[in-house]
């Protein structure tokens, strides 16, 4: 029997990202498709890739992590074929799951390069998985996925980021490293979003984690820390998660302190979000202040998410088979299931039909 049985394939299911000018709006049509924005304000808006010739890291990375994870499948026996597909630009979700059906896969495994849960990192993307496998009609109809747990405390994901936070500390000079404030960063979200999943307790949760890995590793008890978000959009009107990193790092700057590093832990990778909103927009900001500014890495590729990978693919294949695995997972707030519960982080336009869940 396959280590990975009953699956015969692993789906990669991310966001998507343009990888050329001339794909940068079209790329935002489909983000925000519905939505009626004109396209002259989806030109201004794709601004910030053009600044980086129209091309999202975030492709790139998948394809770096797949070619990892057939590296780490290969050296741990485990004959699984990887299949990767996109919300919002090729290769598309509904296109990937064809090919998936043409080659004879019958019941695959599914990560999503999210970490935590919420209608946009869960929900959404079992909507999408619905919404695909009805377009394939019969060629998908009898093709069985299973999602993989949020895994935003497993020790592979946490771990890493623990590391890369003390590289980032060490970066900064002697003279303000021990008093620099942790400036934890993620994607920000409606309120109305947010208080219907437990997205901000789960950061909540691995901000202390983090924080406490780094007060073992350097020695310094008690720093400063601080949730932030970033990539905030909508109408002004509309209230999202607060403070954004910018204007923390204005506030905090102008209570007299030394040093920040952002811990981008609401990102699986340097996408977009990270390299502009973090790299470009607040190093630009802490620049201005003359604060001493560093940001850790994400997980990206590093061996110990790749291995994560394997583990949750593991252990949702033994629940599948019906045994009881130990899952790894190290905050308190209780293992995240397989299948979402009924109602679990609610379309707030709509109710869709959606996989990987009860409802």
């Amino acid at each position: 029997m396959s280590l990975a049985s009953p699956y015969d394939a692993l789906l990669l299911l991310s966001f998507g990202g343009p990888e050329g000018p001339d794909d940068v709006v079209p790329f935002l049509e489909n983000v925000t498709r519905g939505r009626g924005i004109p396209k002259e304000r989806l030109v201004e808006v794709g601004a910030h890739y053009f600044q980086f010739g129209g091309v999202s890291p975030i492709n790139g990375q998948n394809r770096a992590l797949i070619a990892a994870l057939e590296q780490d499948f290969a050296r741990h026996g485990l004959d699984l074929p990887i299949y990767w597909g996109n919300r919002n630009w090729d290769p598309y979700l509904a296109d990937t799951l064809a090919r998936m059906a043409e080659d004879g896969v019958r019941r695959a495994v599914v990560f999503v390069t999210s970490a935590y849960s919420s209608y946009s990192g869960c929900r959404q993307y079992r909507e999408d998985l619905a919404a695909a496998v009805a377009a394939g009609g019969a060629a998908t109809a009898d093709l069985e996925l299973d999602r993989v747990r949020a895994y935003y405390d497993h020790p592979g994901f946490v771990e890493p980021m623990i590391r890369s936070t003390v590289e980032a500390l060490g970066t900064l000079d002697e003279s303000v490293r021990d008093a620099a404030e942790l400036v934890f960063v993620t994607h920000s979200l409606p309120l109305v979003l947010a208080e219907s999943s437990p997205y901000v307790e789960q950061h909540e949760a691995i901000v202390q984690l983090v924080a406490e890995g780094v007060e073992r590793a350097t020695g310094i008890a008690d720093r400063p820390r601080s949730l932030t978000y970033c990539s905030r959009s909508g109408p002004p009107s509309q209230p999202w998660l607060e403070p954004d990193i910018g204007d923390h790092l204005r506030e905090r700057s102008g209570g007299g302190l030394p040093a920040a590093v952002a811990v981008p832990i609401g990102f699986v990778s340097d996408h977009m979000e990270v390299v502009y909103d973090l790299d470009t927009e607040a190093a630009a900001t802490a620049a201005k202040l003359g604060l001493p500014f560093a940001r850790a890495a994400t997980v990206g590729t590093d061996p110990a998410f790749v291995a994560a990978i394997r583990d949750l693919v593991l252990e949702r294949a033994a629940r599948a088979r019906g045994e009881q695995p130990e899952p790894k997972a190290l905050s308190a707030l209780g293992v995240m299931p397989d299948v979402c519960r009924a109602g679990c982080c609610p379309n707030p336009r709509a109710q869709k039909p959606a996989l990987c869940g009860s409802d």
